[in-house]
C-alpha cells in the first residue's frame, strides 16, 4: 500500500522549492502525494504551482486583510487539522521559515504523524531577525522527525541545538532544483513595463531589486530606499527594476521615493519565470530576501544584501553575496564599486554551487522511501 505524503505550502517561496519535490514524488510512483495550501499567499501562490503544472489538492482560506501573526495561526490550525483527519497522511512534508510551515508541522505532531522539515537548520542567532521566521524554523525543529538540511553548516546548526545525526541529511536546496527546471524549460519574457520603457535586459545593465522584510519596515526601509534613489541618480545608464511587494509599508514608500526617477522601474510583483530570467541576465541583485541569494549565487549574480545579518552565509563565505546592512552610506558605497570597478565585479560574479547540484529533490524521495518504512515513529 503506498505511503500519504500531504505537502503543506501557503506562500509562492514555499511552492516554488516545494514543486521540484512534489513532481519528484508523484513521477516515483510508490506514494500517494497530496498538496495542501493554506492561502497564506493567494494569486502569487497559484501562478507559481502552474508554471510547475501544479494545482493544489486542497486549498484552505487562512488569510485575512490584516490579520496578525496570531490570528494567521489560529485560523490556520484548525483547517490543516480538518485536512490530517480527512487524509491520514503517514508524513507531513514542510519546509522553510513561515506561519505555514509552523502550523504544518503543528498538526503533523498533534496527529501522530511523522514531519519533514525541508530547507532545515538555517538560523541567524538572533531571534528577532528575520522575524517572525528565525523562530518557526527553531520551534519546527522540535517537532520534525527528519531534517533535510541543504547546506553541511545548516546541518551543523542542527547538531549545536541537539537534533540527532542520523536525522539529518545534507540534500542541497530544492530552490536550485526548481531554478533550472525553470529555465530550461520556460522561454525568457520579460516585464510589460521593462518592454514599454525600451530596456533590453540582455543589452543593458540591470539592478534588480526586492525588499520586503518585515523587522526593516520604517526607519531602515526608508534608508535603503533613499539609497536606491541615490544610486540611481549617480549611475543613469543603469536600469534599476525594483518588483515592488504589495505591503504598503514597502510599495507606498518606494513609489514616494522612487516614482520620478527614470531610470527606476517600479512593477508589481512578478511571475516566477519572468523573475528568473530576469535574474539569469541581470548585472546586479540587492535585495532583503533569502531565496534569491541562493538563486544568485548559482548563477553568479553578485548580491548586495540589504540586511544586517543573514541565515545563509555561504554565499557571502564563497563571495556571491556580500552582507551591507540597512545604512543608506554603505549600502551606496558597495553598490557603487560594483558598477563602476570591473575587477572588483569579476571577484564576485561568479557561480557558486553551494546550495546544491539541483538534485535536492530526488535526495529527498529516496530518504523518505527508507524514513517511511522504517518501524515506529523518530
Amino acid at each position: 500500500m503506498a505511503k500519504r505524503i500531504l505537502v503543506i505550502l501557503g506562500t509562492r517561496p514555499e511552492a516554488i522549492k516545494l514543486a521540484p519535490l512534489v513532481r519528484a514524488l508523484r513521477a516515483a510512483g510508490d506514494f500517494e502525494v497530496r498538496v495542501a495550501s493554506t492561502g497564506q499567499h493567494r494569486e502569487m501562490l497559484w501562478d507559481a504551482l502552474r508554471i510547475f503544472e501544479l494545482t493544489a489538492d486542497y486549498a484552505l482560506d487562512a488569510m485575512r486583510v490584516t490579520q496578525t501573526q496570531s490570528e494567521l495561526l489560529g485560523t490556520m490550525l484548525p483547517q490543516l487539522s480538518a485536512v490530517l483527519r480527512e487524509f491520514a497522511p503517514d508524513c507531513v512534508v514542510v519546509q522553510g521559515d513561515t506561519a505555514t510551515t509552523f502550523c504544518g508541522a503543528l498538526a503533523g505532531y498533534l496527529h501522530q504523524c511523522r514531519v519533514v522539515h525541508v530547507e532545515a537548520g538555517l538560523r541567524t542567532g538572533d531571534k528577532f531577525a528575520p522575524f517572525p521566521e528565525e523562530m518557526y524554523r527553531r520551534m519546527v525543529a522540535d517537532i520534525a522527525d527528519v531534517h533535510c538540511a541543504p547546506t553541511p553548516l545548516a546541518r551543523d546548526h542542527l547538531l549545536r541545538e541537539g537534533v540527532a545525526a542520523d536525522h539529518i541529511f545534507v540534500t542541497g536546496n530544492t530552490a536550485i532544483d526548481a531554478l533550472r527546471w525553470v529555465l530550461a524549460n520556460t522561454s525568457p519574457q520579460w516585464p510589460a513595463d521593462l518592454i514599454a520603457r525600451g530596456v533590453k535586459p540582455t543589452a543593458q545593465r540591470v539592478v534588480l531589486i526586492t525588499c520586503h522584510r518585515r523587522e526593516s519596515f520604517g526607519a531602515e526601509m526608508a534608508a535603503i530606499m533613499s539609497a536606491i534613489r541615490t544610486l540611481a541618480r549617480r549611475h543613469p545608464l543603469v536600469v534599476f527594476v525594483f518588483p515592488v511587494h504589495l505591503n504598503p509599508e514597502v510599495s507606498d514608500l518606494a513609489h514616494a521615493a522612487l516614482g520620478n526617477i527614470a531610470n527606476v522601474i517600479l512593477t508589481s510583483p512578478l511571475d516566477y519565470a519572468v523573475f528568473a530570467h530576469l535574474l539569469n541576465v541581470c548585472y546586479l541583485v540587492m535585495t532583503d530576501s533569502g531565496g534569491i541569494q541562493e538563486e544568485a549565487a548559482e548563477l553568479g549574480r553578485p548580491v548586495l544584501v540589504m540586511r544586517r545579518t543573514t541565515e545563509r552565509m555561504e554565499g557571502v563565505t564563497a563571495g556571491t553575496a556580500l552582507l551591507v546592512g540597512v545604512e543608506a552610506a554603505e549600502i551606496e558605497q558597495h553598490a557603487t564599486r560594483l558598477l563602476t570597478d570591473s575587477t572588483a565585479y569579476a571577484q564576485h560574479a561568479v557561480p557558486a554551487r553551494v546550495y546544491g547540484d539541483g538534485a535536492a529533490a530526488a535526495q529527498i524521495v529516496q530518504i523518505l522511501r527508507t524514513a517511511l518504512i522504517a518501524p515506529g515513529k523518530n
